[in-house]
């Protein structure tokens, strides 16, 4: 399809994009996640791995994403389990598809696959060991809350490129796993990198704007340098722990029935529209 569209010399249209939203066991929000999809005229699927297995490419897909969850119940580490299976089962298609720059979203556990799989932060391509770790929340505990969030990306991540910097959004988190840590030898190193790269893309402030500084609630989790969200070197690999899905429609918002007025849409439609707006004009 892309070969065709390229020689013809047309861009897609909305309707033409097909994207994935993987599951397994444990995973949740899926359905909210496609049905954004849906909202903005776009093609989405939800299918099972062993279905991508067994008849399927992940090839045959324009974008993927990995949803919420907990994700074979988060045993050993949340995400690590999943992580392995699919580099074991669909290794060298998840190559090929981050290669071609296809885009990848990690929504909280499948922020935590895309890090335990070594595609985020992807300092130096898909590295083969973890390069950092979503670990316990600090305080310890599950955390469901809405949050401010404040964007950093100048131009790199293709999943914000309709965000203004400096832009603060609300949205939901909800897991007991999302403190960003890195190695501490290697802190300072890797948030250097993350500025010169342009891959830090959100990190967590108050309404404001001002930045949590690691004070809870307003960071929820303890994540290292406020961080919510990063993407790759090249910007097509995205993964934060609030969720977007959630924060889609106004109905979703938790003080709907105390604004007399609220925009149709919340601040969770911008990612998913990025990433529609980067399609269309990518093929």
């Amino acid at each position: 399809m892309e070969a065709n569209l390229e020689q013809r010399g047309l861009a897609m249209k909305r309707e033409e994009i097909n994207v994935c939203v993987l599951r397994v066991g444990g995973t949740n929000c899926d359905a909210e996640t496609k049905r954004a999809f849906d909202e903005l005229g776009v093609q989405a699927e939800v299918v099972h791995v062993n279905e991508m297995v067994k008849r399927r490419s992940l090839l045959e897909y324009n974008a993927l994403v990995f949803p919420g969850g907990f994700s074979y119940g988060d045993y050993v580490r949340a995400g690590a389990i999943w992580a392995k299976w699919i580099l074991a089962k669909l290794g060298k298609e998840l190559k090929a598809f981050v290669y071609e720059n296809r885009p990848v979203l990690g929504i909280c556990n499948g922020f935590q696959v895309l890090v335990e799989a070594g595609l985020l932060p992807g300092f130096e391509g898909i590295s083969p060991y973890p390069e950092a770790a979503l670990a316990t929340n600090f305080p310890p505990g599950y955390n469901c809350r809405w949050v401010y969030i404040k964007h950093e990306n100048d131009v790199k991540c293709v999943f914000t490129r309709k965000i203004p910097k400096g832009k603060v959004l609300r949205m939901p988190v909800a897991h007991s796993e999302g403190r960003l840590i890195f190695a501490k030898e290697k802190e300072k190193q890797y948030l250097k990198r993350l500025y010169e790269n342009d891959q830090l893309v959100f990190r967590y402030c108050k309404k404001n704007g001002v930045y949590a500084e690691g004070r809870f609630p307003t960071n929820p989790n303890g994540s290292f340098h406020d961080i919510v969200g990063v993407c790759n070197r090249e910007g097509t690999i995205f993964g934060l722990m609030p969720h977007p899905e959630r924060a889609f429609y106004w109905w979703q918002q938790p003080d709907w029935t105390r604004r007399a007025r609220m925009p149709q849409y919340g601040d969770g439609k911008l990612i998913f529209e990025s990433l529609i707006e980067y399609l269309v004009k990518k093929f």
